[in-house]
């Protein structure tokens, strides 16, 4: 392989890397958000529906909306302090603006009719995955015989320029029918008749954007991909992933694990460098040599060192799980319907994730055949990159800078 064309390639690699370095902040998803909404039966036949917002993002929303900043004054100081009391007490005392700024963005519909909504009780807060959250109840007034009912939610617009590619969550239990749902800027509104299968498309489409837009998770998938030389290898490394995280996407959907994610971000980081850095000791152990690492000699069958690795892939999958998890504020004891929902999303996931195998591991397979030398440089660069940004990411994410 010649220098010039050796040089080109590590340019491209390198380029590649920059531009998902720069598309992907230190958080795993970028700064967003998620609403989360429980509709449920009211009195007097009313819809009910509590509504659950990042508080911060609430008041600068609302302050905004009412060209108020006391309100915004107010609850910064008590975000700034802890103090949940506080909190509470800045959106109570600017309720109408609050109110005003949720209703305007959300709302129940009943046929071509919008249904009236009033505040039950005033605002009390909560928590989700550690960041204060306010929440608000509403009852909904629906005309009789309107048609069929729908939620429509389009809180905290990208537009707003505060956070981008906010998602809502919700789950219904009401006249006898149960389900869950997810909203976003290109499907603000479910029906809550909706048939099954359209609300499984939506988690299967949340769990496939996610992955897309998870720059982190794509970065961990493509150092496995650069480290395993044949179809065996990645198909038992992603094997291990998914059962990995499928394992605690589950113990998330049964309520038996939270952890912060405040530690699961900087671990994620954490994981891509390792992985990447896995191949990179590889071909340092064997000298850098082509014809060892790459051209399929059998100095790489799944020997103690590939159960290593699949160990060591199988503990991040674990991590990236809580991640996955997060995503969705998954912190309540299930129920079957948003079980199936959150399984769902799963296959989404997978769906992408074997997508990208099967465009990316082809590509180097010829590659590391026809021009050993170029595939293990290629893979090397790969790895380099992604080791660099995990670590930069996983710096950040522990230092919050």
């Amino acid at each position: 392989m010649s220098r010039h064309f050796r040089r080109a390639v590590i340019g491209i690699a390198v380029a590649v890397l920059t531009f998902l370095g720069l598309a992907g902040p230190a958080s795993a998803h970028g700064f967003t958000s998620t609403v989360y909404v429980h509709v449920t039966e009211g009195e007097d036949n009313r819809i009910r529906t509590k509504l659950e917002l990042e508080y911060d993002l609430f008041v600068v929303s609302a302050a905004d909306y009412e060209k108020d900043d006391t309100l915004f004054r107010t609850g910064d100081a008590a975000f700034e302090s802890g103090d949940t009391a506080g909190q509470a007490a800045a959106l109570n005392a600017r309720a109408r603006s609050a109110v005003a700024y949720a209703t305007e963005r959300f709302s129940v519909v009943s046929g071509t009719e919008n249904c009236t909504p009033t505040q039950v009780g005033g605002f009390t807060m909560g928590r989700r995955e550690g960041v204060p959250y306010a929440v608000l109840q509403l009852d909904w007034a629906c005309p009789q015989g309107g048609g069929e009912r729908q939620v429509r939610s389009a809180l905290f617009p990208d537009s707003e320029g505060y956070v981008k590619g906010v998602k809502t969550i919700a789950t219904y239990q009401l006249d006898g029918l149960s389900g869950s749902a997810a909203l976003d800027a290109a499907h603000p509104a479910f029906s809550l008749e909706q048939p099954w299968y359209e609300r499984f498309w939506e988690f299967f489409r949340l769990g496939a954007e996610h992955l897309l837009t998870g720059i982190d998770h794509i970065l961990f998938l493509l150092a496995l991909i650069a480290g395993s030389r044949r179809l065996r290898e990645i198909v038992l490394a992603a094997t291990s992933f998914t059962l990995a995280h499928s394992v605690t996407f589950l113990l998330a959907a049964l309520g038996l694990v939270d952890v912060p994610g405040r530690v699961v971000e900087p671990v994620i980081a954490l994981s891509i460098a390792v992985v990447a850095g896995w191949h990179l000791w590889r071909i340092r152990l064997r000298g850098g040599h082509a014809t060892d690492l790459e051209a399929g000699g059998g100095h790489f069958s799944l020997d103690r060192a590939g159960w290593t690795r699949l160990g060591v892939v199988f503990c991040f999958g674990l991590v990236h799980g809580l991640g996955f998890a997060g995503a969705l504020g998954i912190e309540t004891a299930w129920s079957w319907t948003l079980l199936w929902s959150l399984l769902v999303f799963n296959v989404g996931i997978e769906a992408v994730q074997l997508a990208i195998i099967a465009l990316v591991f082809p590509l180097l397979a010829v590659l590391r055949h026809r021009a050993p030398t170029a595939g293990l440089w290629v893979t090397g660069a790969l790895s380099a990159g992604v080791a660099v940004m995990g670590l930069v990411w996983f710096v950040q994410r522990v230092f919050g800078i």
